[in-house]
């Protein structure tokens, strides 16, 4: 619960800089955890940039980080219909690819620990993921195409945890890994 307003508060003070600063476009980077995460939504039915992740079942189910990637993202949608600020919002899956930093971030940890043996078993459900470089591609779109508007979902097809192990086991065959 302690991400929420830290994250809420941010992101409107970025748009108010924005705002009183004359930019003339801001891209916002959510999350698909502001649109996937709906236990209601209609079984068969495809997800898209309409599509919201469900606040009381983030609440309920203490999925602090996605509600307050919902939160934010509608704070910073009614905040710019206010002012008239032209926003755009890219919502990007996890995230893999070449890192700027020396650490590694949270999203992609989960892969380590599964080369560095910390898992008795490789979960096999699907995964949305992304690489970096065409997350930048579409900021970069989103910001120069006046086109563009609303939300935009940015993410590469499905993969299952397994395939993405098998594919990390090829490239790291020593390190110890789950059984299965």
């Amino acid at each position: 619960a302690d991400v929420i307003a830290p994250a809420v508060t941010g992101t409107l003070n970025v748009l108010k800089a924005c705002y009183e600063a004359k930019v003339k476009r801001v891209v916002l980077v959510s999350s698909v955890a502001a649109v996937f995460n709906n236990p209601k939504w209609p079984k068969g039915k495809a997800f898209d940039e309409d599509s919201w992740s469900d606040e009381d079942y983030c609440r309920k189910n203490e999925e602090w980080y996605l509600l307050s990637k919902i939160l934010s993202e509608r704070e910073a949608s009614a905040y710019a219909a206010k002012t008239g600020l032209d926003m755009v919002t890219i919502c990007p899956s996890l995230v893999i690819g070449p890192l700027m930093q020396s650490t590694l971030n949270t999203s992609v940890k989960i892969f380590l620990d599964y080369i560095k043996g910390d898992h008795e078993t490789i979960e096999n459900r699907l995964r949305n993921l992304v690489d970096v470089r065409d997350v930048a591609d579409a900021l970069l779109l989103a910001y120069e195409n006046s086109k563009a508007s609303g939300r935009y979902i940015c993410s590469s097809t499905p993969i299952r945890v397994r395939d993405i192990m098998d594919i990390l086991r090829t490239m790291h065959p020593t390190s110890r890994w789950p059984k299965r």
